[in-house]
Parts: C-alpha cells; structure tokens; sequence
C-alpha cells in the first residue's frame, strides 16, 4: 500500500554553517566594529548575544538570511526568552525538530477534515499517510503545503 512519511527535520550541519556563515558576516560588518556580539551554536539551541536591544535584532536579521542562503526554514528557530546579564542581552533560540504530538494531532484532523482517501497516524515524531492511490497522497501533499504551519514539514520514505 503506497505511504509516506510527514516529518519535520532539519540538517545540524546546514545549521553549523548557517551560524559560522553569520558570525563571518558579523565580523565584516561595520556596525558591529568594537561591539561585544556574539552567536554561539550549542547542543540546544543558538544563544546571541548583543550590548543593545536593536544589536539582537541585527543579529537575529543575519541568522535568518544566513538560514535562507542554506535552504533552511527559520520557522525551526523558536525564541526561548530573553535574559539581560550585566551589560549583555542575550536571546536563546531553540532548535525544533520532529512533530510534537499536538501539531500531529492537527495535520491529522486537517487530513481528516478533507475527506481524503487516505489514513493518517501518528508514530512517535511523525506522521505517516497511506492510500490506496498514489494520487490521493500526492493530495494529502499538497494539501498540507498549502496549510500555514507554524512548523517546517518535510514529505519523505514515499513508497509505492
């Protein structure tokens, strides 16, 4: 039976370069001459920090253009809070990756809800589609490409 894998997944190596690609342009850049600022990449998440509130959005601004050069979606970027440590502020992104069981919820009430011929559950961190016809998969597809998710879905392990 023809299925195929929703997930949402992103490189860690693209994410290395993304960030070391961002802390070159950040060292070029001007603006930032005798600025303490910095992107740090951690097992959780990147950290930036800056001396100004509108530093952090710069640096924010050279992240997400640094993500869309290497084809990463910034949607896999979640603010986790914003913390001030003496003449720093600092802003911690976390990394999103796999689909939460609430958002799986909900692409499958929405492939539900379309009245498909397909049968979608949830396994773990994904969600798998089956059908009987390639068609209606490529349905369910196209489907949930439209759908503004405030997460980056992927469509993958597509089987015949």
């Amino acid at each position: 039976m023809p299925s195929f894998d929703i997930v949402s997944e992103i490189e860690m190596h693209e994410v290395t370069n993304a960030v070391d690609q961002a802390k070159r342009e950040l060292g070029n850049r001007w603006d930032f001459k005798n600025v303490e600022a910095d992107i740090e990449l951690d097992d959780k998440g990147i950290t930036i920090s800056a001396q100004e509130e509108f530093q952090l959005e710069q640096l924010m601004d050279m992240l997400r253009m640094a993500f869309a050069k290497r084809n990463i979606d910034s949607r896999a970027l979640t603010e986790d809070g914003e913390s001030k440590a003496g003449k720093l502020v600092k802003q911690h992104l976390l990394l999103k990756q796999g689909i939460e069981t609430d958002m799986a919820k909900k692409i499958v009430k929405m492939i539900k809800d379309a009245k498909l011929k397909v049968q979608a559950s949830i396994q773990g961190d994904k969600v798998r589609v089956t059908g009987k016809k390639r068609d209606d998969l490529q349905t369910a597809i196209a489907l949930l490409k439209e759908a503004e998710m405030d997460i980056p879905l992927q469509f993958n392990n597509f089987r015949d």
